[in-house]
């Protein structure tokens, strides 16, 4: 039978496992972050860049990144195998 973690399926039931939860969803959205900045680089030769673009580009990345936490699954899959191995 294949288990499928979704945030319903996610009990925390002590301070630990909140705090363990809480770092799974940081890691998910560091790993969203990091496909974004590759994904999502501008290399457009046809306009000069500035220090201002790179800034926003890494503020709309880190706001994508953490908008986007908790959609992928990887905090819940995460979660469970630790909290498993515990």
């Amino acid at each position: 039978m294949h288990t499928t973690y979704s945030p319903q399926n996610i009990k925390v039931e002590n301070s630990s496992d909140a705090q363990l939860k809480e770092q799974t969803d940081k890691f998910e959205a560091f790993f969203i972050k990091k496909v974004l900045d590759i994904s999502l680089k501008n290399d457009n030769k046809l306009f000069e860049k500035d220090a201002g673009d790179k800034i926003y580009n890494s503020m709309y990345n880190d706001a994508m990144s953490n908008s986007l936490t908790g959609k992928f699954g990887f905090s819940e899959m995460l979660f469970g195998f630790l909290k498993e191995g515990r």
